[in-house]
């Protein structure tokens, strides 16, 4: 009888900036999820690949955590589920990331700023990554820790997702419309943090949220992900827009960047052999 793919432990070592490495004791991948928000997400998008043979193997995988700086990081990963978890925890905000590079588009972000709510709707969507963000922060002040912290935390979950990189594109690049806006995202999923933002935003609000904040969120997220990303606009008025169609050209290039190039079967996509945080 083949066993139940609920009751399997799927996880694996990662490759991490971290000194220490804790072992800790396996734990069902779908644990990463919440049932009521995320119900069941399969990490075989074909039904025919849960085998006995395929779930005996990725039954066989190793558990592994990191922890430092009070951000801690949980990364599961097989060429057909990578999932991490990040919480991060400062005097000044509580945020709990957890993503899913292989998933469907499911969004579930609550950060007490409604605009970068819907930014991350985005990201799930267009990406089809799983994104859960839950924070909560001091944005009596202003939204400005909130929106540093929560883009650290889902930067260091991709960082940890990601792993060693081994057959993925690498690099991604995008266009995306909406109306009159036009916002071209590069990107490059090198280990070396870069980023040249090219946005006008006319309006210094959309809604409560504080348009600086945008160019901030980037320059957090490829802080700790390693990533090299260069944002151009092409055309745009409306503020909205412009912002809304980076967020969804920034989801598709990463889409493309993170997905699996099947020429290299399984191979890092550098002539040196190797992609790491610098």
């Amino acid at each position: 009888m083949s066993t139940p793919l609920r009751s399997l432990s799927l996880s694996s070592a990662f490759s991490s900036p971290c000194a220490h490495r804790k072992t800790l004791r396996a734990q069902p991948w779908h644990a990463l999820f919440s049932e009521s928000l995320f119900p069941r997400i399969p990490c075989f998008p074909n039904p025919k690949l849960k085998s006995p043979l395929n779930l005996s193997l990725m039954a066989s995988v190793n558990s592994h955590t990191t922890e430092t700086n009070n951000v801690t990081a949980a990364a599961h990963q097989t060429p057909s589920c990578r999932i991490a978890e990040v919480r991060r925890v400062t005097k000044e905000t509580n945020v709990h990331v957890k993503i899913n590079l292989d998933g469907s588009g499911i969004s579930d972000s609550t950060t007490g700023i409604p605009f970068l709510d819907h930014m991350l709707d985005q990201l799930a969507s267009h990406g089809l990554f799983d994104v859960y963000v839950k924070a909560s922060g001091d944005t009596h002040i202003d939204d400005h820790h909130t929106n540093e912290d929560v883009a650290l935390a889902i930067g260091t979950a991709l960082l940890q997702a990601l792993g060693d990189r081994k057959g993925i594109n690498r690099f991604g690049h995008f266009s995306a419309p909406l109306d009159e806006a036009a916002i071209e995202v590069i990107l490059d999923l090198s280990g070396r943090p870069h980023l040249s933002c090219g946005l006008i935003i006319p309006t210094e609000r959309v809604g409560t949220y504080d348009t600086q904040l945008v160019e901030h969120f980037f320059q957090s997220l490829v802080n700790t992900s390693g990533m090299t990303l260069h944002i151009r606009q092409l055309a745009g008025k409306n503020s909205h827009h412009i912002i809304e169609a980076t967020f969804k050209a920034f989801a598709r290039a990463l889409r493309q960047a993170t997905e699996f190039d099947l020429r290299r079967h399984g191979s890092i996509p550098s002539s040196k052999g190797v992609l790491s945080r610098s």
